[in-house]
């Protein structure tokens, strides 16, 4: 029998509605800064019993409905030929950007192996898992890690991105078709190992405007979708900001549209018809506010869903440091108490 998490992927009744976090393995969390005092990120996750246990930690913390691997988007890049580094204060750091056609064409597509300590690391959580819940497996969309390629970092302007996007491209298209040729084997990869669904992240997306996606990012997108879906798991897109062209992410075609805080959920998922799951869509910056009004936000969006098979209760992004886990844990139990109003 599937569990509620994967019920809602493929728009089934559920019992309640599904919880899980982004981001819900984290720095908010005692057990992981504890770790984090004696291991760098890239450290946890290329050591498959620490990313294990660090994915662990919150299943046992809050009771969601699903796990999912502690990894980074932007581990790829590193077999790609690229020089990730995370630097203190800094984030992500990649110190020879790809910036010109001959840098695309430098990049490797075959060493896909070189990530298999993140399958290691599932298999490790699926183990421990025993089937009481879902695992989720993820990779970052086409966009993103083009965008952070070419920026060699954060960006606020993406002005190098954009610069290559437009000026160049065929050196843009080919840059994404490398990047979904390395994605595509990562994902099967992680679905090999026990991931039960894949999300994408798209997390800068909503630099974009609808015809820039439209044009440059959605035929690349579809296609990582569509093949990853091959692969036999339903598939979450989440991209960030993008809240204007729901419709536009719609057409890659995932199973379940993460949705941000930006829109109302209804509105939202009425703009795509109703046709895929969606996944949203709570502010994460809520999880600050005392318990009522906490617990009225999280009815309005429960309320916005109308009992519509198909929903996973969710943030709009990703859990911040600063967040009381006790505030966490309290989302959970309401979700789970929730009743419709008649």
């Amino acid at each position: 029998m599937l569990s509620p998490f994967l019920q809602a992927c493929h728009k089934l009744p559920t019992d309640y509605t599904p919880v899980w976090f982004m981001r819900q393995a984290g720095r908010y969390m005692a057990e992981y800064r504890r770790l984090r005092a004696s291991h760098t990120i890239l450290e946890i996750c290329k050591t498959p019993q620490l990313a294990a246990e660090v994915t662990l930690q919150p299943i046992e913390a809050l009771d969601p409905d699903a796990a999912i691997i502690f990894a980074d988007l932007l581990l790829p890049l590193e077999p790609m030929g690229l020089h990730l580094e995370f630097a203190q204060g800094e984030g992500p750091v990649i110190h020879n950007p790809v910036r010109t056609a001959e840098d695309v064409e430098r990049l490797v597509v075959s060493n896909t192996s070189d990530l298999g300590y993140v399958s290691e690391a599932i298999a490790l959580v699926r183990r421990e898992l025993a089937g009481k819940k879902p695992l989720i497996g993820f990779v970052g969309a086409p966009f993103t890690l083009a965008s952070y390629m070419i920026e060699g970092g954060g960006s606020r302007q993406y002005a190098n991105a954009k610069g290559l996007m437009y000026n160049e491209p065929e050196t843009w298209n080919r840059l994404l078709e490398k990047i979904v040729q390395v994605i595509v084997p990562f994902a099967a990869a992680q679905a090999a190992a026990g991931a039960d669904a894949i999300q994408v992240f798209d997390s800068w997306v909503g630099a974009l405007s609808p015809a820039d996606y439209q044009q440059f990012v959605l035929p690349q997108t579809t296609m990582l979708i569509r093949q990853i879906q091959t692969i036999g798991l339903p598939v979450i897109y989440f991209g960030t900001g993008a809240s204007s062209f729901m419709p536009l992410l719609d057409q890659a075609g995932a199973d379940v549209l993460g949705v941000d805080w930006r829109i109302p959920l209804d509105e939202a998922w009425r703009s795509v018809d109703f046709r895929p799951a969606v996944q949203g869509n709570l502010d994460p910056l809520t999880l600050l506010a005392p318990l009522p009004l906490l617990r009225s936000r999280v009815e309005q969006i429960l309320d916005r869903a109308g009992g519509r098979p198909g929903h996973i209760f969710n943030l709009g992004h990703g859990i911040i440091p600063q967040t009381p886990v006790d505030n966490v844990r309290a989302v959970v139990e309401m979700v789970r108490e929730y009743r419709p109003k008649s």
